[in-house]
């Protein structure tokens, strides 16, 4: 998923290829948009030698987990993955700087697309039991809680709506949650109900990347997953929950963990939470471009399209 930006100046893009020198001595040619990643500007810098990937986190909110997610990213590496694009640090052997009132990270650049499909999942599931394997603890980022705080927020969001001015765009979101109350306040339950259950037991968390399949790269042959900024202590189920409604796609996360020598076996509570969870979750974000850009199709499209409702028809199951 990518979010689109306000074109940027040629004034905004020298600053930006100073500051890049100034702090990297990278000495920029071109530089032009990097349509990857939801979070972040980005965009691919060519100087003579190299290229490189550069992201700037203007979010607030997001801007603590993006730069936290650097030291991961960094052990990684260090550690034999080599399926990351690395972080370049600075001059100083900073692993980020600022630029504006954004967290500016520059990456090594990986070629590809994303080529996500049913035969893409044997090596995505491979190459994560590598980053499961070397797990540590230590880092500061997010740890899972399962708790139903998706849920809660979403519904504090459609309330403010509810009281907001009224126009065309929020009278359109409204209908729309208007002819879905049902379901969304179903699967409110079931996430608050699961949410309980796997609370009992918060053991055997890893380093997971939440969108692995998402950020999946294919080039020459050669397979990479990117874009780390949301790299959590998790259940591998937060890894798996996707593609929980097709039963070879579990079996074969399975066989993969036992073949890796990792003693886990995928719990359907844990995958019915993230199901939920995540439901909620990308409907927030929706809410919140929503909010910026006064933009309906999003939420259109995320409530007409049938890929979320295969997966809440399996967590019903749980």
């Amino acid at each position: 998923m990518y979010r689109t930006y306000i074109p940027r100046d040629e004034t905004y893009l020298n600053r930006l290829k100073e500051v890049i020198f100034n702090k990297y001595k990278l000495n920029a040619i071109s530089i032009i948009p990097a349509k990857r990643g939801y979070y972040g500007e980005t965009w691919k810098l060519e100087t003579l030698d190299n290229c490189y990937f550069v992201k700037l986190d203007y979010f607030l909110r997001h801007q603590t987990i993006f730069r936290n997610s650097l030291p991961v990213v960094e052990y990684l590496c260090n550690n034999g993955i080599g399926f990351i694009n690395n972080v370049i640090k600075t001059c100083n052997g900073e692993l980020y700087t600022t630029f504006d009132s954004a967290i500016l990270g520059v990456f090594e650049w990986v070629d590809g697309e994303n080529m996500e499909t049913d035969e893409t999942k044997a090596p995505e599931y491979q190459m994560l039991c590598e980053v499961y394997r070397i797990s540590r603890q230590g880092f500061d980022i997010p740890i899972a809680d399962f708790s139903d705080n998706a849920a809660v927020r979403f519904y504090e969001k459609w309330g403010q709506l509810k009281s907001a001015p009224k126009n065309k765009a929020n009278d359109s979101v409204l209908l729309i949650l208007a002819q879905y109350k049902e379901r969304l306040n179903h699967c409110f339950a079931r996430l608050s109900y699961v949410s309980q259950i796997c609370r009992v037991e918060t053991s055997d968390f890893y380093l997971t990347h939440g969108d692995a399949g998402g950020n999946f790269l294919v080039q020459d042959g050669q397979f990479y997953i990117v874009d780390w900024d949301e790299v959590m202590y998790a259940p591998i189920e937060r890894d798996a929950w996707v593609m929980s409604c097709h039963d070879w796609a579990v079996k074969l996360f399975n066989d993969t963990l036992n073949g890796n020598g990792i003693p886990y076996v995928l719990q359907p509570e844990r995958l019915g939470f993230y199901c939920y969870h995540m439901f909620f979750h990308y409907l927030n974000e929706f809410f919140e471009d929503f909010a910026v850009h006064g933009q309906t199709h999003e939420i259109e499209k995320y409530f007409s399209e049938s890929w979320i409702w295969e997966r809440i028809q399996f967590a019903d199951t749980v």
